[in-house]
C-alpha cells in the first residue's frame, strides 16, 4: 500500500514537471516567432494605431473658398473640365491655377477652350520653352513668346525645377537659375505685372547621406530617383543660392516661392528671407507636414506673414485637401499625413483665426494673380 502511494506521488510529481515544461515550450515558441516577426518586419510595414484619445475634425472642404495657386492639368485643350469642376466644388476651390499652360499654340487653344467652358474657374500660367538657349535672338524671341502668352490669356509664369537642374544651352552647359540670359524673362514678367511661380531644387535631404539619420530615407529608398549629390547637378545650396539671386536682382517682379522656397522646416530663414525681400511670396505646395509638426512656431509664422503665404497643394489628389484643410483650421493633435514615405511623422493643427485663412484661402491671390473674378469670393 505504502508503495503504490509513493508510485502515484511520483507520477503526479512528473505529471507537474511534464505540464511546465510543455507550457515553457510553448512560451519559449511563440516568443521566438513574435520576435521573429518583429525582426523581420520592416520600417515601411510598421503603422502602429495609436491608443490617443483626442478630438478629431475630418474637413472635406475648406471653411472659406480658395484658390489653389499650384497645380498641374496637362491638355487643358481638349480636356472635359466637368468632372474636374465637380471636384473643385466639393473641396470648395473657386479657382484652380494650372501652371502647366505651356506656350505658343498650346497655350491659346487652352485658354481658349476655358474660356469657353468655365471661363472664371480657371487661370492658367504659361512656361517657358528653353530649348536653344544660347542661339543668336533666342532671349528676344521668347521674351515676345511670352507678351503673347499673356495676349492670349495667360496670368502668370511657371519655372519648373528643371531650370538649375537639366536645362542645357546650346553649347550643352547648365544653364544656372540666374543666368543673365533670363534677366529679361524676369524683367519683362514685371513690366507685365504677372507674378512668377518658381520651384528651385529639392528638399535639402535629397543631398545628404542615405543613412539612419536621413529624415528623407524612406522616400529616397522609395524613389531613387530623387536622390542628389554634389554633383548632380551642384550642391543644394547653390541652387537656393542662383534662386535668391535674381529675387534680389529683379525687386520689381512679384516672385512666388514654390514649396515654402524649400525653407518649412526652418522658418526662422525664412522669415529673414522675406524681410530682405519684399517682392517674394511663397505658397505651401507638398510642405503642409513640415508645417503640421510645428504647430506653435508655424501658427507665429502664418501670424506675422499672413500677406506672403499663398495656398498651394501641387498634384491633384481631391482626397489629400483634407490634410491642408485640418492643419490650417483645426486645434487637432497627433494625426497622421496622407503619404508614410513623404512625412512618417505625426501632425498638430495650427488653428488659424478666420481673417488669416480668408488671406490664405484667397485674398492674398486676388492681390498677385491678375484677373481673377473677385465676386466668387466674399468681402
Amino acid at each position: 500500500m505504502i508503495a503504490i502511494l509513493g508510485v502515484s506521488k511520483f507520477l503526479n510529481q512528473m505529471k507537474f514537471i511534464l505540464t511546465i515544461f510543455t507550457g515553457c515550450f510553448i512560451f519559449s515558441s511563440t516568443f521566438s516567432q513574435e520576435q521573429t516577426s518583429t525582426q523581420k518586419m520592416d520600417f515601411e510595414k510598421y503603422d502602429p494605431v495609436s491608443t490617443l484619445v483626442v478630438p478629431e475634425h475630418v474637413i472635406s472642404h475648406s471653411k472659406f473658398p480658395f484658390i489653389d495657386v499650384h497645380n498641374h492639368q496637362w491638355d487643358m485643350a481638349n480636356k472635359d473640365l466637368a468632372p474636374l469642376i465637380r471636384d473643385m466644388d466639393i473641396l470648395n476651390m473657386k479657382i484652380m491655377v494650372n501652371l502647366s499652360g505651356g506656350s505658343g499654340n498650346n497655350l491659346e487653344q487652352g485658354t481658349k477652350h476655358v474660356k469657353a467652358t468655365y471661363p472664371n474657374r480657371f487661370i492658367i500660367f504659361a512656361n517657358i520653352e528653353f530649348k536653344g538657349i544660347g542661339e543668336t535672338g533666342w532671349t528676344e524671341k521668347t521674351v515676345k513668346q511670352l507678351e503673347a502668352d499673356v495676349k492670349n490669356g495667360a496670368n502668370g509664369l511657371k519655372i519648373f525645377k528643371s531650370l538649375g537642374f537639366n536645362v542645357k544651352d546650346n553649347e550643352g552647359k547648365r544653364v544656372a537659375v540666374d543666368d543673365k540670359r533670363l534677366d529679361p524673362i524676369w524683367q519683362k514678367c514685371g513690366e507685365l505685372k504677372i507674378p512668377i511661380l518658381i520651384h528651385t531644387a529639392d528638399p535639402k535631404p535629397f543631398w545628404d547621406a542615405t543613412d539612419e539619420h536621413n529624415e528623407r530615407w524612406m522616400e529616397i529608398v522609395t524613389h531613387p530617383g530623387r536622390k542628389r549629390g554634389a554633383d548632380n547637378p551642384v550642391p543644394w545650396e547653390k541652387l537656393i543660392e542662383e534662386q535668391h539671386a535674381i529675387f534680389s536682382k529683379h525687386p520689381n517682379t512679384t516672385f512666388i516661392a514654390a514649396h515654402f522656397g524649400w525653407y518649412p522646416n526652418d522658418l526662422d530663414k525664412l522669415g529673414k528671407l522675406l524681410d530682405q525681400l519684399p517682392n517674394v511670396v511663397v505658397e505651401f505646395g507638398a510642405v503642409i507636414a513640415e508645417l503640421g509638426r510645428q504647430p506653435i512656431m508655424a501658427k507665429q509664422f502664418f501670424t506675422k506673414y499672413q500677406d506672403r503665404i499663398l495656398f498651394g497643394k501641387d498634384s491633384w489628389v481631391p482626397e489629400e485637401y483634407k490634410t491642408y484643410f485640418r492643419v490650417l483650421e483645426t486645434a487637432d493633435e497627433y494625426f497622421p499625413y496622407h503619404k508614410k514615405y513623404h512625412a512618417f511623422w505625426r501632425m498638430y493643427g495650427l488653428g488659424l483665426p478666420d481673417d488669416i485663412l480668408k488671406k490664405v484661402y484667397y485674398k492674398n491671390a486676388l492681390r498677385i494673380i491678375p484677373n481673377i473674378d473677385k465676386a466668387l469670393f466674399p468681402l
